[in-house]
């Protein structure tokens, strides 16, 4: 048996709850007074992590928008993970937006939290990028300890999530 103890740090959205969060906005969409007669849609592609945002007007997106953002906030799906992009302009005066979902920890950001999790010096804790996650060493459980504490005090941009603890 090792005699280091680690975690991974890693973000993401689950896909699961966001299809359910979807279904639900489009089920409120449906009973709505402000949106009878209109014709909105919201639909999620799964392998891109994206949802497409479609109304009739800017003013009837930003409530799509918004009534998606609570049934997120509902599932727990964390909204430091979805970016929001610009309305544009889409077929017959129409507006479309696109919601994108970040699925891992973007590259940039993974060498700044290595960065800061270094320059802490917090002796003998190792930190490794694994693809979009990363992993933390230490042959010392409160070090491993100290450095979830240091990067809950962080903010990055995106929820961090500290799982698969070995001891």
């Amino acid at each position: 048996m090792s005699p280091n103890a680690s975690f991974d740090i890693s973000t993401g959205a689950d896909l699961q709850e966001v299809d359910n969060a979807v279904n639900q906005a489009l089920k409120e969409v449906a009973q709505r007074y402000d949106f009878k007669g209109t014709t909105c849609t919201i639909e999620l592609d799964r392998k891109a992590a994206v949802i497409r945002l479609e109304a009739d007007d800017e003013f009837q997106i930003n409530a799509l928008n918004q009534l998606l953002d609570t049934k997120l906030v509902k599932r727990k799906v964390p909204l430091k993970n979805v970016k929001v992009g610009e309305s544009e302009a889409a077929a017959g005066g129409r507006v479309r937006r696109l919601i994108s979902l970040t699925q891992g920890i973007p590259d940039d950001v993974a060498r700044q939290i290595v960065k800061d999790v270094k320059g802490q010096g917090l002796k003998k804790a190792q930190i490794a990028i694994q693809g979009d996650e990363l992993r933390v060493t230490s042959p010392s459980r409160d070090t491993l300890q100290e450095v979830i504490t240091f990067l809950r005090s962080q903010d990055y941009g995106i929820e961090l999530t500290f799982g698969n603890y070995r001891p």
